[in-house]
């Protein structure tokens, strides 16, 4: 199904690549639910385990349903290969110990989804893996960060939850010219929005959770690059480690996959609406979303991304108290700090998704107590607007209840 891959649209691609029928002739992608397979001989087994023939071994690291999720994915983004992991934490942290050992060094953004922070701070250093943090938009201070010892950049364009945008091409510029790799983490574009690759990243992270699935069903992560990194190095490591994607999710993602533009214009375009109806808000301090013309990178949002996402933040006034006001009065959008659903969500970073940095790295990152992070889902933007309006027009003393 995958022969005249390099002549179809996105849509198409979305829709047909990482196809095999089986002999059954199926329309919808089969469910392999099947832990290990069987060999015709003892040679074949010698020889599938050998990696001289090709083939399934074992569903740790060889399903048909994971494979054909791995390989759409990897259509879409453009990548030569892509391996599937269990989670999207999982994906960051199979990148960077399948290419990193002790001793070595990661320039990264302050700018980061709080759990990526400590993953770097707690746990990759004790592997001896150093990390040196810099603001997302000062290239100056990514150039001067690299070491001798630096083999990778990471970042998240947008940034979560401040919107903030990269400029990737010039990152790449920077890391080539140094030897190192640019690593890039899509999740909030997606590869309907934007493509890393074209821009010059080496590897592309997913927490396929969030808008590959589209509906809040299930956990995964996902790299995609080339063969060398992706197809030789992390997919060795998930094979002897083990941090697999479940064929069950595997097929939920590409069933994703199959409306993933459709929904992200949608997502898109309740975002835009929003932010722009926010910006009147007289409690309302500052709107975060590069769609606005008061976004800091909104003319560079405009030329490396073919939409600006479904991510609106925005800071009230009166610190906690009144975020958490906000959020307590809605009666439609979830209070769940997951993102990427049909069902818009509201959460209050400062004591959420990054709650468990401390007060300076938060202050660092930007993160302040005011600050509000909405999903923008699938529902009449109208009905959104009531739901917010109803906590930003509540009296100061008014109780949250």
């Amino acid at each position: 199904m995958t022969d005249d891959l390099d002549h179809w649209g996105f849509d198409t691609r979305a829709v047909r690549a990482g196809q095999h029928r089986t002999s059954e002739g199926e329309n919808s992608e089969p469910l392999f639910v099947t832990s290990s397979y069987v060999f015709k001989n003892a040679a074949e087994a010698a020889a599938r385990f050998a990696g001289t023939m090709p083939g399934n071994i074992y569903s740790r690291f060889t399903n048909p349903t994971v494979r054909a999720f791995e390989e759409r994915l990897a259509a879409l983004e453009g990548g030569a290969t892509c391996v599937a992991t269990a989670s999207g934490m999982v994906a960051i942290l199979s990148t960077c110990l399948a290419l990193l050992k002790s001793g070595d060094h990661i320039v990264t953004s302050r700018s980061l989804f709080g759990a990526t922070i400590l993953l770097f701070n707690n746990y990759l250093a004790k592997f001896g893996i150093g990390t040196t943090y810099v603001p997302l938009t000062d290239y100056a201070a990514w150039e001067k960060a690299i070491k001798p010892n630096t083999k990778l950049l990471f970042l998240e364009t947008p940034t979560n939850p401040l919107m903030e945008i990269a400029d990737i091409a010039r990152l790449a510029k920077i890391a080539h010219a140094k030897g190192c790799l640019l690593v890039v983490d899509n999740v909030f574009c997606t590869p309907a929005q934007q493509l890393p690759f074209r821009l010059g990243a080496d590897i592309v992270i997913h927490s396929a959770t969030k808008y590959i699935d589209g509906q809040g069903r299930c956990i995964g992560g996902a790299v995609i690059g080339s063969q060398e990194l992706v197809g030789e190095k992390v997919y060795g490591f998930m094979r002897t480690c083990g941090p697999s994607l479940s064929p069950f999710n595997a097929w939920v993602f590409l069933k994703g996959l199959e409306t993933l533009s459709l929904r992200v214009k949608a997502h898109s375009a309740n975002a835009w609406e929003l932010a722009q109806w926010l910006e009147q808000q007289p409690r309302v301090k500052r709107v975060y979303y590069p769609g606005l013309a008061s976004h800091p990178q909104h003319e560079l949002a405009k030329q490396q991304q073919s939409g600006f996402g479904g991510i609106v933040s925005f800071e009230v006034k009166g610190g906690q108290e009144a975020a958490w006001r906000v959020i307590d009065s809605v009666r439609v959008i979830s209070i769940t700090a997951n993102l990427g659903d049909a069902k818009s969500t509201i959460t209050h970073p400062a004591t959420t998704t990054h709650g468990r940095l401390e007060p300076e790295q938060r202050a660092e990152a930007g993160i302040s107590d005011g600050l509000v992070r909405i999903s923008a889902g699938l529902e009449d933007v109208e009905d959104l607007k009531k739901d917010l309006a109803r906590g930003l027009t509540q009296k100061q003393d008014a109780p949250c209840v």
